[in-house]
């Protein structure tokens, strides 16, 4: 099988796990992928682990030229993460220009290596992961021109996204026609919650579609957690984040929370750390300080992936937000399900909606609305004070069992295997 992916090892953070992990797995279910994805240009993040992850279970990778704006930074490998308004200035303004998104620089050079790809030896299947969408542009030239049944995954919503900005009444409708266009020329379309798959139905032609898109959750690899936990101070409840805030996701409700808590309880200040491992925005670790928290908070930076499964095994509970936005019910981030895969305590600040959904049957979840500060206190308050008496909650491990990427593969297998046959 062809897999386009614009991000993949050595590009690290979250929107490379999903298609790395399937590409380890597929072939456990006879499928050998062969990887379609760009030289890696300036990013924020790599990880030399998950490549070599790849490799070792045999998959071929091709890589191609892009003209993106990655290729801006020059030789520069790792690139800091902007600002938020920074952020929001460049998303909006690459929104305008740039249709489906930034990496449509990526399509010609993409669909010529496709091709010869296609010329010089046999698949029986495309599969494209998205963000960005230009992935799923490419995969459906490749799969038109081959004959070849298309599978097409989304790891967001497109036209419904709550990230993306629509300048223009023409902008919307251009990604409304693309977005249909991939849909219906796609065997089957995977999502990761039920609410993409629901927009996504709802948008492209109801019952006639809804046969064909099926809910494929994020996951966690349990060989990931084979590896010892991190060391830490035993006589401190640790808190822990994994990953990158932008957009309406930040640590602040978490550390005014933090920080009123410990003002009322400042008998406990020296037996709680909190520990952020990835990429903290240097307005919320000013924030920090100016609450008085930095003998507390704690920043072990970006890490690989082995490594930063590690930090998930030392910690007590683990905490995550999606925050508050129009469109995040939809939101269920891959971080919430490695956290699964720790079978640890999760704080979770999120609204209504796919996470929610997600933590409900888990078992050992506190939930909290992601803007309430009061009750984040509370519930600081009141796991440590389970902590504390050693009687923090286990989740149901028949219920985390669920997430394996292994048999995730093996979902996604069955898919292709169903497409190919016809």
């Amino acid at each position: 099988m062809l897999v386009v992916a614009y991000y993949f090892p050595p590009m690290g953070m979250s929107g490379v796990q999903r298609v790395a992990k399937f590409v380890k797995y597929l072939p456990e279910h006879g499928w050998q992928p062969t990887v379609l994805t760009v030289a890696p240009g300036g990013y924020f993040a790599y990880d030399e682990t998950l490549l070599r992850e790849v490799e070792a279970a045999g998959a071929e990778i091709v890589r191609t030229a892009s003209w993106d704006p990655t290729r801006l930074f020059g030789r520069k490998r790792t690139v800091a993460l902007p600002g938020e308004s920074a952020r929001r200035r460049l998303s909006n303004a690459s929104q305008f220009v740039f249709v489906p998104d930034n990496k449509i620089g990526w399509l010609p050079y993409a669909v010529r290596a496709g091709r010869r790809l296609l010329r010089e030896r046999p698949f029986e299947a495309v599969f494209s992961s998205a963000p960005p969408y230009t992935a799923h542009l490419v995969a459906a030239r490749l799969a038109r021109a081959a004959g070849l049944p298309l599978i097409t995954d989304f790891r967001d919503d497109w036209v419904g996204n709550p990230r993306h900005v629509y300048p223009t009444p023409w902008h919307r409708r251009v990604h409304e026609r693309l977005e249909r266009r991939v849909v219906r020329a796609s065997c089957r379309v995977t999502t990761i919650n039920t609410h993409i798959r629901d927009a996504l139905v709802r948008r492209n032609g109801g019952d006639a579609v809804a046969r064909r898109v099926s809910v494929l959750p994020q996951g966690f690899d349990p060989a990931d957690f084979e590896r010892p936990a991190a060391s830490r101070n035993p006589h401190r409840m640790r808190l822990l984040y994994s990953g990158v805030f932008y957009d309406a996701q930040t640590p602040d409700v978490f550390l005014r929370a933090l920080a009123v808590w410990l003002e009322g309880r400042p008998d406990v200040r020296g037996r709680v750390e909190a520990v952020f491992v990835g990429l903290v925005p240097e307005a919320s670790r000013a924030l920090a300080e100016r609450l008085g928290l930095g003998g507390v908070v704690r920043y072990e930076g970006y890490r690989p992936h082995d490594e930063a499964v590690a930090f998930l095994r030392s910690a007590d509970v683990l905490w995550m937000t999606i925050g508050r936005r129009p469109g995040a019910e939809g939101i269920s981030t891959s971080k919430l399900f490695e956290y699964f895969g720790a079978e640890k305590p999760i704080l979770a600040l999120v609204p209504e909606g796919a996470a929610r959904e997600a933590l409900a049957p888990y078992g050992a979840a506190r939930v909290v609305e992601p803007d309430d500060t009061a009750a984040v206190a509370d519930a600081l308050d009141d796991l440590f004070r389970r902590w504390d008496e050693g009687r923090l909650p286990r989740p149901d491990p028949a219920y985390v069992r669920r997430f394996d990427r292994r048999n995730l593969a093996g979902d996604l297998a069955a898919l292709l295997a169903e497409c190919s046959e016809r």
